[in-house]
């Protein structure tokens, strides 16, 4: 097994913390996304992933593409502990939590688009800031209303134990931290990333522990 990824990217931390809640080692193969502009634009890259993203992961001999996908894969072929609930509705409520992170988040702030603000809109540093700033806040503010306000919400996302919803939170959590949000109004989140944190599998995954790390 191979993960394809990059310290800082936020897809990549995501199947990072879920493969070591599995117990899962692969080789770890950096693309970094900035060198040499960006190695995952590259053709030995995209021969690998045509989308040119990361994360990818190779598992017997067949290559995996979209974080979510590949996590929901690992539940799958490696069963215990499981990521996602037992049943229907808990299902449901995960994947709702983690696809309006994945889906309505992560995509109007990850580099690709803050490079093409820059370049191709030639907006300053502060303006892309700000962009980044103002879909977190509102992304997030939405989601601690959700988690908030459901009998769901235990110690984490789902219940008292770590799931996909979470592998999804903490690198969110990480990249709002960086660009500076404010998230003194998101105590439910504040206290479930705290909760993750102090476990082995996250804190292991996290972007300052990676050999690529800067």
């Amino acid at each position: 097994m191979k993960l394809y990824t990059y310290f800082r990217s936020s897809a990549a931390y995501r199947v990072r913390i879920a493969l070591n809640l599995k117990g899962l080692q692969p080789e770890m193969i950096p693309i970094h996304l900035l060198k040499d502009g960006g190695m995952q634009l590259q053709p030995a890259y995209r021969a690998i992933n045509p989308e040119g993203l990361v994360p990818a992961l190779e598992d017997a001999g067949q290559m995996l593409t979209q974080s979510l996908a590949i996590i929901e894969y690992l539940d799958e072929t490696c069963p215990q502990p499981a990521l996602l609930p037992a049943d229907a509705l808990g299902r449901a409520r995960v994947r709702a939590l983690s696809l309006s992170i994945a889906c309505d988040i992560h995509p109007l702030n990850n580099l690709r688009i803050l490079r093409y603000l820059s370049g191709e809109f030639q907006v300053t540093e502060e303006q892309k800031n700000a962009w980044y700033r103002h879909w977190c806040e509102v992304g997030l503010g939405a989601l601690e209303a959700q988690l908030a306000r459901s009998e769901a919400t235990g110690r984490f996302c789902h219940g008292d134990t770590p799931g996909m919803a979470d592998c999804c939170l903490v690198p969110q959590v990480f990249n709002a931290q960086r660009f500076n949000v404010d998230l003194s109004a998101l105590p439910t989140i504040l206290r479930i990333n705290q909760a993750c944190l102090e476990l082995p599998a996250f804190e292991a995954a996290h972007p300052s522990k990676q050999a690529d790390a800067e």
